[in-house]
């Protein structure tokens, strides 16, 4: 089980994913999901995705007891291809399947719904950030804040990035930056999947907007935003965060379904909502909503002397959910 404080786990990760890093898939053909049991060395992964890339197959897997994922190829490990209604059965002890389960008892919520909190026990959060589409820059200042808060006490720090299609598309210098603090081991990054096109109304209703709106493509959305981390190196997580935190229950089981877990959040804090220990904290890092961002960095300096005791610290978004289940059936 991972130890919540020990700064050795992190740079382990991220020496594991700093060569995940450098490698883009540019020539991405025939990304599809697929779900099968992959076997290595006596290691069960399971494989969400598999596309092909300059000759070779490559699957996104995913460690279902601690949430990791990455990317290998296929010739690699034994496959056992099954539907997902089997492959739940298959993994239903385990934290992925649990997750799930977890999110979709929350789906009749049309805003919010999916996972809102994790390990209650600990005192510290989990940092989400969401890049939706803006034509502002990157907010750096909640990067730098946490790195001066944090840099003693835990490094890398964990932080989880919603991110969309089209932010990826338009910021090519603000992601330039980001990959270079997670090279530099200074933060590790889990990139949750916020869609690709994140449209919104300021007029249509909840129930029709967002990616409730009529017509939306859905495995545009999922797919599209995947491909596009991939050519851009960056490591596709598990988790999926709906633009506005908006959805229904039909969709919250056709996220389920693709095989990723929908993450809420307790504490949006522009909303005036107060995180607790264990909270999953939502702030806006598009340049789009200062207010939450002051509010964060508020919130770490009256932290300051827990922060320097080891005693309030960011948590990583799979930790987090990881040890909330920790000892369940």
């Amino acid at each position: 089980m991972i130890n919540k404080t020990s700064i050795l786990f992190f740079i382990l990760f991220i020496s594991s994913s700093a060569s995940f890093s450098q490698t883009v898939y540019s020539s991405i053909k025939n990304y599809n999901v697929y779900y099968a049991s992959a076997k290595r060395n006596n290691t069960d992964w399971f494989s969400i995705r598999k596309f092909e890339d300059s000759g070779k197959t490559y699957l996104l897997l995913v460690d279902p007891d601690e949430l990791e994922t990455h990317v290998e190829d296929a010739s690699l490990y034994s496959l056992n291809p099954m539907p997902m209604s089997q492959a739940r059965l298959y993994y239903q002890k385990s934290t992925y399947e649990k997750a799930l389960r977890k999110a979709e008892q929350k789906s009749k919520s049309i805003q919010d719904a999916g996972i809102q909190s994790g390990m209650p026990k600990e005192t510290g959060i989990s940092l989400t950030a969401d890049l939706c589409p803006s034509g502002r820059p990157l907010d750096r200042r909640i990067f730098t804040d946490i790195l001066q808060q944090f840099q003693k006490v835990e490094q890398p720090v964990p932080i989880a990035l919603s991110i969309t299609g089209i932010w990826m598309r338009q910021h090519q210098q603000d992601l330039a930056w980001l990959k270079e603090m997670q090279a530099k081991n200074q933060i590790y990054i889990t990139w949750i999947n916020h869609s690709y096109n994140h449209r919104v109304s300021k007029t249509a209703p909840l129930k029709e907007n967002f990616l409730l709106e009529p017509g939306t493509d859905i495995n545009y959305e999922v797919l599209e935003t995947e491909k596009a981390m991939l050519k851009n190196g960056l490591l596709p997580s598990v988790f999926f965060r709906f633009p506005g935190l908006v959805s229904d229950h039909q969709l919250i089981y056709k996220v389920t379904d693709f095989g990723l877990i929908p993450i809420g959040s307790d504490a949006w804090l522009a909303k005036g909502q107060q995180p607790q220990s264990g909270s999953i904290v939502l702030i806006h890092g598009n340049g789009n909503e200062p207010v939450g961002v002051n509010d964060f960095i508020n919130l770490l300096k009256s932290k300051t002397k827990s922060i320097t005791k080891k005693q309030w610290l960011l948590y990583d978004l799979r930790e987090s959910i990881e040890n909330e289940f920790e000892g369940t059936n």
